[in-house]
């Protein structure tokens, strides 16, 4: 097997058993590797670390399948995958809409799988699964046995390890052209095939639980509202008004068809940019009793959490200046690159910039199958705050 070797000192972040070696912490590659391929990575002392997959193309040059020296092969995702699906059996046995592997805190770097009842999306966003897409694949169709497994491999990091994107059926039927499932009494359509991300946001599930329980007889604004999870949870907790804010007309196509589906009163549908929006509610006087902020991934790594800060801090300044005296900002981040710590900071200087007073009422974060390995706390991307503004 090729090796990496470390420069001198470089070896601690693998120590801790964190799951990512950088580019700059190498000092020599033996052979010749091709993307994906396993390799071990040893110290400059010749000590050995891991086996990991070899990205030559990322600034993420490897990411670790184990521990200690074993093969990489079929037996290894069979075994790594039952034990994912294993965990969520337990945890949420009755969910038909759950996130079935999560990547490098299910101990499968770049592989993500949802299931959405019958169909499985999977997910695969680095050179090492990209390479083993077959034996992940057959792995989750012994273990799940469902009915279509559906590839979505496109997501923007894909460019980062210079490799192209895939979708299309990996497994079993075609994906049926309307995928519905039930979240808690609640019934969503699912774009698998071009939706974001694997079709739908798994990771809020709970959130827009919590949300419905908020919503009674207030006047809600939903920011970034996609197809409509929080609004129509909104709606079916008894909201008196929903207003729903995206810059995509498709996907405010499909929330309104999903508001249907529940046989609920149609929410306000705006179809531009939420900062200028924002904006112009403003200058309008308008306000609200509850405004969800949902946005994109701003910073995808550290580096990008200047500029992240920023556009966070605008758009919760925004939305503190339209909440009435009492209301609650139900406001996230899901950029792996703010922190926990740095996000309430922002929201934090928002509420000062904005002149209101505010208190954290509660923290938000993923679901149950969305797990954070303790060595690998970049897992817990998506963090959120519940704020109540003085009356």
């Amino acid at each position: 097997m090729n090796r990496l070797i470390l420069k001198p000192g470089r070896e601690k972040s693998l120590k801790r058993r964190h799951p990512w070696l950088f580019s700059g912490a190498v000092a020599k590659v033996t052979g010749k590797p091709e993307s994906g391929e396993t390799m071990e990575v040893h110290s400059s002392t010749g000590e050995f670390l891991a086996v990991a997959a070899y990205s030559p193309l990322s600034q993420i040059v490897a990411r670790v399948w184990a521990w200690e020296q074993r093969e990489i092969g079929a037996e290894f995702f069979r075994v790594r995958i039952q034990r994912a699906l294993a965990l969520r059996a337990h945890l949420l046995p009755d969910r038909e809409a759950v996130r079935l592997v999560h990547a490098e805190s299910d101990g499968l770097p770049g592989v993500v799988a949802d299931r959405y009842g019958g169909v499985v999306v999977l997910q695969l966003s680095s050179a090492g699964a990209i390479r083993w897409r077959d034996e992940i694949a057959d792995a989750i169709e012994t273990a799940g046995r469902p009915q279509t497994i559906f590839e979505r491999s496109d997501a923007d990091v894909l460019a980062l390890e210079g490799i192209a994107t895939s979708v299309g059926l990996l497994r079993g039927a075609p994906p049926p052209a309307q995928v519905v499932i039930d979240e808690a009494g609640v019934k969503f359509e699912v774009d698998v095939p071009h939706g974001h991300k694997t079709g739908f946001y798994l990771d809020q599930r709970v959130n827009r639980q919590r949300l419905r329980g908020l919503a009674n007889k207030r006047e809600v604004l939903d920011c970034f509202a996609y197809t409509g999870g929080f609004t129509v949870n909104a709606l079916a907790g008894g909201a008196a008004k929903v207003t729903a804010i995206d810059s995509s007309g498709p996907a405010l196509e499909l929330l309104k068809r999903n508001v249907a589906l529940n046989k609920l009163a149609q929410a306000e549908c705006i179809e531009g940019d939420i900062f200028q929006h924002l904006r112009k509610l403003r200058d309008q006087a308008k306000s609200f009793d509850l405004i969800v902020l949902d946005p994109p991934k701003f910073a995808p790594t550290a580096a990008h959490a200047e500029r992240a800060a920023r556009a966070y801090k605008d758009i919760n300044l925004l939305a503190f200046k339209l909440l009435r005296p009492d209301g609650l900002l139900v406001t996230f981040s899901c950029s792996g690159g703010v922190s926990r710590e740095l996000f309430q900071k922002i929201v934090a200087g928002a509420a000062l910039d904005a002149g209101v007073e505010a208190q954290i009422v509660e923290h938000l974060s993923a679901g149950a199958d969305h797990p954070v390995a303790l060595n690998f706390p970049e897992g817990e991307y998506l963090k959120g705050l519940i704020c109540r503004v003085a009356g």
